[in-house]
């Protein structure tokens, strides 16, 4: 891929990067063909660059699964879990092992996999691209935190079904606060991680410890978690718990969706209280706060858009600046690293 001015010819081009706003909005997929009209209302919107595909900028968005081993194991997930919920057919369960074991081992294929900095987009509510995201990311963190493998294959296994129980309630769950909902919702809402329990508990292959992520994936350590509000939880649940959340919030199953650095500032405010401090501390780490394309505002006034990230620093990108504080549109290339300009910050969206 390459950077291109949108000036130049471009047209019938291909997007190898998503086009997002400030807002987390997708303005353009990646693989859309650039029309004359959309070139033209970018530029209109102060977008003056696109990353389209070919040139010699060979690095790609940093991803903690390959497309195809994402799509693979989401399609196995989805087919395992209809069958069981619509057939009773739990004949081939176990062979979400296979799936844990095909995500693992693409996350550990590369030792750069483990050190990256990832971004997570805001998506469509889809509990089986859910479960598969919560794997993923629970295993990270749990290779982290040093677990040890055959704990972190367990961990990726309950994640796999930790929402399973979702298939036997009737409430609408998606982009939707549960809070906000009748008392007989809410209560049948929070039923779901003992409705997936019950559904795995005599399933002999499946490990204790997932059985144990699937019943308390909503607890919290606290105790204000349901369904048991217990405090005490091994540390496997509490991997879970926080990345379950993360992704939710972002896809909006039992929440209203929010931005990435929204979900960012809540974790910050109750890590320590409802969720575990290192582990919210590990998932800071390698989630970048503003993905490649996010369209943002410094603290100095100027738009700019994210163009890459810096190792071990997730809300401190490099952005190229698009307009002055003026709005004036900035046609030169001009980039700010801002590990190297400590009073500049990007301002939080506030509208």
């Amino acid at each position: 891929m390459k950077l291109v001015e949108l000036n130049s010819p471009v047209e019938n081009m291909i997007l190898a990067r998503a086009i997002v706003t400030e807002e987390y909005n997708e303005l353009l997929p990646k693989g859309t063909v650039l029309k004359k009209e959309y070139i033209d209302k970018l530029i209109d919107l102060g977008i003056t660059e696109v990353y389209i595909e070919g040139g010699d900028i060979t690095e790609e968005e940093a991803k903690i699964l390959k497309e195809d081993v994402k799509e693979k194991c989401r399609a196995q997930v989805q087919t395992i879990i209809s069958r069981h919920t619509y057939k009773s057919d739990n004949s081939d369960m176990s062979s979400i092992n296979s799936t844990a074991e095909d995500i693992i081992s693409n996350i550990l294929e590369d030792e750069k996999v483990v050190k990256q900095i990832y971004e997570v987009r805001e998506r469509s509510a889809d509990i089986y691209e859910h479960s598969i995201s919560v794997c993923s990311l629970a295993m990270l963190v749990a290779l982290r935190m040093k677990l040890d493998r055959e704990t972190v294959k367990e961990v990726g296994i309950g994640c796999l079904l930790h929402e399973i129980g979702l298939r036997y309630i009737t409430v609408d769950f998606e982009n939707v606060d549960i809070s906000t909902l009748s008392e007989k919702d809410v209560n049948e809402y929070k039923k779901h991680p003992i409705y997936g329990y019950t559904a795995m508990q005599e399933e002999s292959w499946l490990p204790e410890k997932s059985k144990g992520i699937i019943l308390g994936h909503h607890e919290r350590i606290d105790g204000t978690g349901y369904p048991l509000h217990t405090k005490d939880q091994p540390i496997e649940q509490c991997i879970v718990q926080v990345c379950d959340f993360f992704d939710e919030v972002i896809c909006g199953i039992g929440y209203e969706r929010l931005k990435v650095y929204e979900v960012i500032e809540y974790l910050k405010i109750y890590k320590g209280l409802s969720f575990k401090k290192d582990v919210v501390d590990e998932l800071f780490s390698f989630v970048a706060v503003y993905p490649a394309g996010t369209i943002v505002i410094t603290s100095s006034g100027e738009k700019a858009m994210v163009i890459g990230q810096n190792k071990g620093f997730p809300e401190r990108p490099v952005l190229r600046l698009l307009t002055d504080r003026n709005g004036n549109s900035i046609t030169e290339r001009i980039i700010i690293d801002l590990l190297e300009h400590n009073s500049l910050f990007i301002k939080p969206n506030i509208g």
